[in-house]
């Protein structure tokens, strides 16, 4: 495992990260405590030192598995949590989006019950949770100052949501030089990575980028095949079935960035990234690596056998610039497939505005909160 820094922070992060929304919640699938707790466990013993979780998973139950499970490594470990929704007052709803506050008043508050959550004296990073661009005032961001002059976080971060608001958000994170920014970004939905990564030229920013959802929810790992079906138990069995179907027929393209000893199989997921080997799921993260700019990835691992595979992409080759280039012409070809996959509404900014201006081909989302705007 290789370990960067988050901005001018001295906050060090594993190259790849542990994606903490898959404990203390079922939206990736029941498991017991002890389940999350051993997955944990098995992450730190791969070299995952970078643990990202929110207090609004599970209503607080992941921050205190969290806790719990890194009590013993402490030292060792890089905690960040996100805070911004009111779930104190208001029922969960299924998976739907509940009430957001984000007030100075209600970063500081959020922040000291996430850290007794967790049961540590600080955090190293405190990330805002999906936080809209006209949210973020003087004071939120004196707040943030304040709890960082106190000790009680290290770096400070915005975490964006796909559907919710990210493109003058993810602007505003870096230009005001944010330590990181969390964004949506695979071989697949590479559009805003990039639009990111020129913000970043532009303004001279030190901002990390820290990218989620690198397997695109299980396609580019092969977790989610023609075999499987759409009978998925977790939010992917909602999904438009164009999102499946031209998924398959793109991850055929990307064939080339699999490396394999002779005489393995085309169908083995290989664990090592030894000798020059890489699995599609690790050349999902490793592209993502390959840009100087990012910090670290947070896969959502599901098993034990998915940590061990996907920590050594950390050690696997990093995309040639021939190769960098190709899945970038892949994906301004739309990978030669003549459909979209029925999800550009769900990737969108709150109101669009942003998203013309900046010339991306994306539509303004139909959703329940951008319909009241």
């Amino acid at each position: 495992m290789h370990y960067r820094t988050l901005g001018d922070s001295d906050v060090e992060v594993s190259e790849v990260g542990f994606g903490a929304w898959v404990v203390g919640t079922d939206w990736w699938g029941d498991r017991t405590k002890q389940d999350s707790i051993d997955l944990i466990h098995h992450a730190i013993e791969e070299g995952i030192t970078y643990f990202d979780t929110g207090d609004v998973y599970g209503h607080g139950e992941s921050e205190k598995m969290v806790g719990e499970a890194v009590s013993e490594y402490r030292d060792e470990v890089t905690l960040a949590t996100k805070v911004g929704y009111d779930f104190y007052n208001h029922p969960q709803a299924g998976h739907g989006e509940l009430p957001k506050e984000m007030t100075g008043e209600w970063v500081r508050s959020a922040t000291e019950k996430s850290i007794d959550r967790l049961g540590v004296d600080h955090v190293e990073l405190l990330q805002l949770h999906n936080a809209n661009v006209d949210e973020v005032d003087a004071d939120v961001l004196e707040a943030l100052d304040e709890l960082k002059e106190e000790g009680l976080v290290d770096a400070v971060g915005w975490a964006l949501g796909p559907s919710i608001g990210w493109l003058a958000e993810g602007d505003m994170a870096i230009e005001e030089e944010f330590d990181s920014l969390q964004l949506v970004w695979n071989a697949f939905e590479q559009e805003v990575g990039e639009h990111f990564l020129d913000t970043i030229e532009r303004t001279g920013s030190s901002t990390s980028l820290i990218p989620r959802v690198p397997h695109s929810s299980g396609l580019l790992n092969e977790q989610v095949t023609p075999e499987t079906g759409h009978d998925l138990d977790d939010h992917r069995g909602f999904r438009p079935d164009a999102w499946y179907e031209t998924g398959w027929e793109k991850l055929e393209t990307l064939r080339f960035l699999e490396r394999k000893d002779e005489g393995t199989s085309s169908g083995s997921r290989t664990q090592s990234g030894n000798d020059g080997e890489r699995t599609m799921g690790q050349a999902a993260i490793a592209f993502l690596l390959s840009h100087d700019a990012v910090a670290s990835v947070t896969p959502t691992f599901h098993t034990r056998e998915d940590i061990t595979e996907w920590a050594a992409a950390s050690d696997v080759p990093k995309l040639s610039d021939e190769e960098l280039t190709r899945v970038k012409n892949l994906y301004a070809d739309n990978f030669g497939i003549d459909r979209d996959d029925g999800m550009d509404s769900l990737r969108s900014s709150v109101d669009g505005d942003d998203i013309a201006a900046a010339g991306i081909d994306k539509q303004p989302s139909a959703g329940p909160r951008n319909s009241a705007d």
